[in-house]
């Protein structure tokens, strides 16, 4: 079991950890050290003991908050899986229905006989200007 020595506010101390854990203790103690070294800039030295329950206080309370905004976003994931879910077991819409105009053949062959005579005509005005 690996023995590393840890700095918190100042102050050296040996720990004893698993193997392989040495990062991990090493990342917690730096933690602890930031916490430790905000109290010592404020309120200056203070016996050991007192520095290191209140540096614990003040990552148990940053601890708990992120734990309530873990939750809370829990929730809100929780909610939109929910919502999403719905919308996935829900029915699919009618489709929508959309009447076009038919033309009756009847008015295709008026028009068609109509664009006939309107060519003939034509033909005829250019034969008599042409002239």
């Amino acid at each position: 079991m690996p023995e590393v020595t840890i700095h918190i506010g100042g102050r050296g101390f040996d720990v004893s950890c698993q193997d392989g854990e040495e990062p991990f203790l090493q990342a917690a103690a730096k933690m602890l050290d930031d916490e430790a070294q905000v109290m010592s800039d404020q309120i200056g030295r203070m016996p050991e003991s007192r520095m290191l329950l209140m540096a614990g206080l003040m990552l148990a309370d940053k601890s708990a908050a992120t734990e309530d905004r873990v939750k809370s976003l829990e929730a809100k994931l929780a909610e939109a899986q929910n919502e999403l879910k719905a919308l996935r077991e829900a029915p699919a819409p009618e489709p929508e229905r959309i009447e076009v105009a038919v033309v009756p053949p009847s008015v295709t062959d008026t028009l068609a006989e109509m664009a006939a005579r309107a060519e003939s005509l034509a033909s005829v005005i250019e034969e008599k200007t042409a002239k």
